[in-house]
Formats: structure tokens, C-alpha cells, sequence
């Protein structure tokens, strides 16, 4: 699993490619190569932290026992995210470096079939480990979250938006909000802006429909403010705006709030309400899933949408600007936005495990060294009456205002 100095065999290899492909991925793989030394070893700073980066780079079904690239000409879109976090990685390692203060970092590609995830965590090295970084599926979660716990190692979740029904463990962070919290964002967020307005809540058939619409029933019955008065609708089939007109009111503002993870339902909600706005003034919010979706067309002209997302990366930001100018010189490309979740988890709290001398138990929450967001990673407790609390989750929620297909606002 955890990488080693025999992948450099393969760099000749890709640098013949190289000289056929130039697109980021591509490159990745040639960065991946190349700087398995500085990352794989440790990197000889003065800090002498470690940090354990599990990450699914798939090179084992990229390249044959000879060192052959599998796949010709193509490349699977499978292993994008995780090469794309680890190119992050790599030059947030490289600014650390720069302060002197590195952590030694070890990257494990955890779709590799040399060991298993419990073989890594059991070998004596990884005692030392002072914080773990992991990009993960839900069966790596519960196997990292039982390992931090045990041996008492922070475990940072960069991506997975569940708490995979761990608790009573105060070493775990949910870095990428649960859909909890996304709810009660939105919901706030219509209390301090539209309460009176017209609200209209969205949704179809579906046990997944009704998991959300419980979790909204949950928040209203919890809320330390007024509740909101919000008119249900299913819609299973959105065949056109009929189905919108009895509920919407040309007096006032109509806030819609769409209870639905299905992508192409939400589309399907924003065009026919979008066809309808100049005659009844519309504001459509919805999932973070949202983030996905193109609101270019013309067919949401003038539509305002909102939707929530823990990860903003500022367009006009110095070090974005930064970051975006080494791609195009590097690669002739753009950085994605796992580039930026990578660089912005290991320069975050690889800064917070200097100032704190290896020890982030009782300080992960600190809120310094931003990068691109203000993370505020606070205390969750499931059991209202249990003093324990039963892990860390990041709680800053941004709201994206889209208009036309630009963001013209963030909250």
C-alpha cells in the first residue's frame, strides 16, 4: 500500500508519453513519479511530525508488473482525484518545506493489493504517526476513525460527508460537512432573509426524499428561532410549470427550497421555475450536490439559486491566482478543485502541528493558519444528555448565489 522508490523505473517511461500528452492528468503521473522520493521517505525537516496521507491512486491497475502504462492513450477518470489531491499535497509540502517546519509525510495509495489497510495500520512504524489525512470510502473510514481512536491520532476525512455511525470519538473530523449541517445552513439562511416571503418546499417520491424532509423536520423543531412556515409539494414528475402556479404568489417574494439530492430532478425544479420569474420573483435554493450542475443555460436566464458548499476557492484570492499560474505553465491546464482540497489539508494542519508541537487533540479546532476557507471545526453530539461528544465536524457552510452561471455572491 504505501508507496515505494521502485515506481521511479516507470518515469523514464512516462516522460516518452509526456512528449505526447500534455493535459494535467498526465503530468500528475509524471509529478507522481518523480517526487515519490520526497513524499513516500521522509522529508528531513526539523519538525520531524509525522503525517500518514491515505489516498486511492490506483497505480497498480495503472501499470503492469514491468512498469507499463495500461491504458494506451486514455486515462480512466477513476484515478483523477486522487492523483490530483496528491499534486495538492505535493505543494503544500513544498511550502511547508520552505518554512523549515515540514512534517515527514508518507502517502499510502490505498487501492493497492501489496498490503491491506489494517496490515499498514498494524506495522510498528505507524505508532509515530501524529495525524492521519484520508481520502476515503466508507469502509476505510470506519477502519481509519477505530484506528485514530485506539492509538489516539487525529484522523482528518477530507471528502467523505457521513459520519459512517462512528461515535464517542473525539481523534475523528469530518472536514467535508454531513448533510445535517447543510440542511440547517440552508435553513438559517432563509430565517434571516426571507421568513415572511412566500416558502415553498419541493420535493418528489423517494426514501431518500423522505430522509431529507426528516431531517428538515428535525431542524424546524429544533430551532431556537421562529420556524418557518413552508408549504410541501410533490412533484414526481416535472413535465412543465403547471405544477408550480397554484403555489407561487406574484405580491411577494417566492422562496423555493428544493428537498432533493437528485441532480436532474433539481435541474428539472430550476428550468420550469426559471420560465415563470419575470412574472413571479423566484429564489430557488438547493443541495450541495448542486455544485455539479451547469446553470449556463440560457433556459435559467436571470434565475437567482443558491445552494451550500464547505469548499469556496476565491477566483480573486492571491494564492489561488498562484496556484492556478503554476498549472498553466506546468500543464497547460487549470487545477481542479481536489488540487486545492489537498494543498489546503496538509498546509492547514500541518501548520496547526507545528504551533501545537505534535499535539492537535484539544487544538484541531484553532482557528488559524487560513488557506482558502474558514473551517470551524466544532464538537458534535449525537446523544443530547451524553457529555461525550462523538466526533469533529467542520460547520462552516458557504452559500453560493448563482446567477446567469456565475457566482455573484457568496454568504
Amino acid at each position: 500500500m504505501q508507496l515505494n522508490l521502485s515506481i521511479k523505473e516507470i518515469t523514464s517511461k512516462i516522460e516518452k508519453r509526456m512528449r505526447y500528452y500534455s493535459s494535467l492528468l498526465f503530468g500528475l503521473l509524471f509529478l507522481l513519479a518523480v517526487h515519490t522520493r520526497a513524499i513516500a521517505q521522509t522529508i528531513d525537516t526539523a519538525s520531524h511530525y509525522h503525517v500518514a496521507v491515505f489516498l486511492p491512486l490506483y497505480l497498480d491497475s495503472a501499470f503492469d508488473a514491468s512498469g507499463q502504462y495500461r491504458f494506451d492513450q486514455n486515462f480512466p477518470k477513476y484515478i483523477n482525484p486522487g492523483l490530483e489531491f496528491y499534486e495538492g499535497l505535493k505543494l503544500a509540502a513544498d511550502s511547508l518545506a520552505k518554512t523549515g517546519r515540514a512534517p515527514d509525510i508518507t502517502v499510502y495509495d490505498t487501492r493497492s493489493s501489496t498490503k491491506t489497510l489494517q496490515q499498514v495500520l498494524d506495522e510498528p512504524v505507524f505508532d509515530s504517526t501524529d495525524l492521519i489525512i484520508g481520502y476515503v470510502n466508507l469502509p476505510e473510514l470506519r477502519t481509519l476513525s477505530r484506528e485514530a481512536r485506539v492509538k489516539d491520532i487525529p484522523f482528518i476525512n477530507v471528502n467523505y460527508p457521513n459520519d459512517g455511525g462512528i461515535t464517542n470519538n473525539p481523534q475523528f473530523v469530518i472536514l467535508n460537512a454531513t448533510l445535517k449541517s447543510h440542511f440547517e445552513a440552508l435553513y438559517k439562511f432563509i430565517q434571516r432573509n426571507w421568513a415572511t416571503s412566500n416558502i415553498l418546499y419541493v420535493r418528489k417520491k423517494g426514501a431518500q426524499e423522505d430522509l431529507v424532509k426528516n431531517d428538515f423536520a428535525d431542524i424546524e423543531k429544533n430551532t431556537a428561532s421562529v420556524p418557518l412556515h413552508m408549504t410541501y409539494i410533490h412533484v414526481d414528475n416535472v413535465t412543465g410549470p403547471g405544477a408550480f402556479l397554484p403555489y407561487l404568489d406574484s405580491n411577494t417574494k417566492n422562496i423555493v427550497l428544493v428537498g432533493s439530492l437528485d441532480e436532474n430532478f433539481g435541474k428539472q425544479v430550476c428550468t420550469q421555475l426559471a420560465s415563470l420569474n419575470k412574472t413571479y420573483t423566484t429564489k430557488i435554493l438547493g443541495m450541495p450536490t448542486w455544485d455539479a450542475i451547469d446553470f449556463s443555460d440560457p433556459s435559467f436566464a436571470d434565475q437567482e439559486i443558491y445552494y451550500t458548499t464547505p469548499f469556496y476557492n476565491n477566483p480573486g484570492d492571491s494564492l489561488v491566482l498562484s496556484i492556478q499560474q503554476y498549472f498553466r505553465t506546468r500543464f497547460y491546464s487549470r487545477p481542479s478543485d481536489m488540487v486545492y482540497r489537498g494543498y489546503e489539508t496538509l498546509l492547514h494542519f500541518g501548520q496547526l502541528l507545528n504551533a501545537n508541537h505534535g499535539k492537535l487533540s484539544g487544538s484541531i479546532g484553532e482557528r488559524k493558519f487560513k488557506v482558502f476557507n474558514d473551517f470551524d471545526i466544532e464538537p458534535v453530539f449525537l446523544n443530547k444528555e451524553n457529555p461525550t461528544f462523538d466526533y469533529l465536524e467542520n460547520k462552516k457552510l458557504y452559500i453560493i448565489k448563482m446567477v446567469n452561471g456565475n457566482v455573484v455572491a457568496v454568504y
